[in-house]
């Protein structure tokens, strides 16, 4: 952030006041969820009267909005710094540290906020809950090197798992995904029904037998008049990928998808994204591919929603069999050798070659630096050179860094996702960055369109196609989120 928020020197009483009307402007665009906006508006606020706590604390949760969980950290901190009673940013810093995975330290917020306010039942709600994560976190960390050499999806016995009469809905055959089974399993899900867990776990199961032999870094080739369509974050969102497809077209052999990371989270019906989307690879397993994103991970998957979804909707098991799972997504697709496909973006160092990626030993969590975590967190920025990320990880990456991997790796341009977008995607860098995104009014709060992107084979020309999102049930997202998060935010 470039303002001047030193703290020396008197603030006069005019800078006051200005600094006082940029933040009730800047309250005014957070309560139309222009996050954006209200950022800008609490900067200027700051740069006129930096000794104000409230400023930073504001900032904070603008930050914690757009997932710029690194910014909403310093920006708390900051308001603690200055104001040691303001409570509210103890809660901001410890939500931003729990975005993070980083349970033991919003743990500490929580315990000060206790100590101070003994009688605050909600912040004695909020310790124990957050307490309950470290514990149970702890827990798995203790039995894990018990259970280090077991296998779940060699582990489950599909036989031993009995489909009741009463079971109504699709049904593999002879243990195969078919196009039959796939078109009725999304009216299925439309209906609000749940798939037997015997089909799912074999889902699954096949899925990662597959995903197993595959490159951390896959070719794809696209014939010169063919199309091929990449799409951005799904984030949980079913209703909203089924009108991708109608407005797309289904995958097929003629038809192929790419989708880039970020299936699951935070919409609360990602069990139906997921099965839906691993059906088509095992479908088509040379024309749908699906991109890891940071999404596609426990840490995420324990805060927002999809860990919950799934234990509710099946077991804890099927949980862990899906982080099994993610462990072996690839982490990028290069298009005919002239357009790279990541979810996140680019690196913090010099001279990556797409080698490099191909050599990326990824059946693991993503490390907190390095190349497999920059391609699923790193964003583009304006400026040249980089920048600390704002989410506090990954890297930010300017034009002159797109430029240099592009001409080192012989590419064309790179298509990446990660990030909400007013009109679901951007184009920056002289061209050389495209984002997109496909989750419309993300969260159901952000109003954005989606969009995805379709070219052909001959020319990769990328075009764009928006959209606004459609109805779905009565279920909101995050319903299946950490409760300690949603009270934070």
């Amino acid at each position: 952030m470039a303002e001047n928020e030193e703290l020396t020197g008197p603030v006069s009483q005019e800078d006051i006041e200005a600094a006082e009307k940029y933040k009730n402007e800047a309250n005014e665009c957070f309560k139309k969820q222009h996050y954006n906006n209200a950022i800008e508006l609490y900067s200027k606020a700051i740069e006129k009267n930096p000794k104000n706590a409230i400023y930073y604390g504001n900032r904070s949760i603008s930050n914690l909005k757009l997932e710029n969980f690194g910014y909403a950290l310093s920006d708390a901190t900051k308001a603690i710094c200055l104001d040691k009673t303001y409570i509210k940013a103890y809660y901001r810093r410890a939500a931003a540290n729990m975005s993070l995975g980083k349970y033991k330290q919003a743990l500490m917020d929580f315990q000060y906020v206790t100590k101070v306010r003994p009688n605050d039942k909600d912040a004695k709600l909020k310790y124990n809950e957050c307490n309950k994560i470290v514990m149970k976190i702890a827990f798995e960390k203790a039995i894990a090197v018990e259970k280090k050499e077991v296998n779940i999806a060699d582990s489950i016995n599909l036989d031993s798992i009995t489909i009741e009469d009463e079971y109504v809905g699709p049904s593999l055959e002879d243990g195969k995904v078919t196009l039959k089974f796939v078109t009725e399993l999304m009216k299925f899900y439309e209906n609000q029904k749940k798939l037997h867990k015997k089909y799912a776990y074999k889902i699954l199961i096949d899925v990662k037998a597959y995903l197993q032999k595959q490159p951390s870094l896959v070719d794809i080739k696209v014939d010169d008049d063919k199309k091929f369509t990449v799409c951005g974050d799904i984030h949980g969102q079913y209703y909203d990928l089924m009108n991708i497809f109608k407005l797309n077209g289904l995958p097929s052999e003629s038809n192929p998808y790419l989708f880039n990371g970020d299936f699951v989270d935070r919409g609360s019906f990602s069990v139906e994204c997921i099965f839906t989307l691993f059906s088509f690879k095992l479908l088509y397993p040379d024309h749908f591919f699906m991109s890891r994103g940071n999404h596609e991970t426990l840490d995420m998957n324990r805060v927002y929603g999809f860990r919950g979804e799934v234990t509710s909707k099946y077991s804890s098991q099927m949980a862990d069999l899906f982080t099994e799972v993610y462990h072996w997504l690839p982490l990028a697709h290069c298009i005919n050798s002239r357009v790279l496909v990541m979810h996140g973006g680019l690196f913090s160092k010099d001279d990556i070659t797409l080698d490099d990626i191909r050599k990326v030993e990824r059946n693991r969590e993503p490390p907190e630096d390095g190349i497999m975590c920059e391609l699923l967190w790193s964003d583009p920025q304006p400026m040249e050179g980089r920048s600390p990320s704002r989410r506090g990880v990954g890297c930010q990456f300017g034009p002159d860094v797109t430029a240099a991997f592009l001409k080192t790796n012989k590419l064309d341009y790179v298509i990446r996702s990660h990030e909400v977008k007013n009109d679901g995607y951007e184009v920056a860098h002289d061209g050389m960055c495209i984002t997109v995104f496909s989750a419309p009014n993300y969260c159901d709060t952000m109003g954005n369109l989606g969009a995805f992107i379709t070219m052909n084979g001959k020319d990769l020309k990328p075009n764009f196609t928006k959209y606004e999102a459609v109805p779905h049930p009565d279920v909101k997202a995050m319903a299946y989120a950490n409760s300690v998060l949603s009270m934070l935010y």
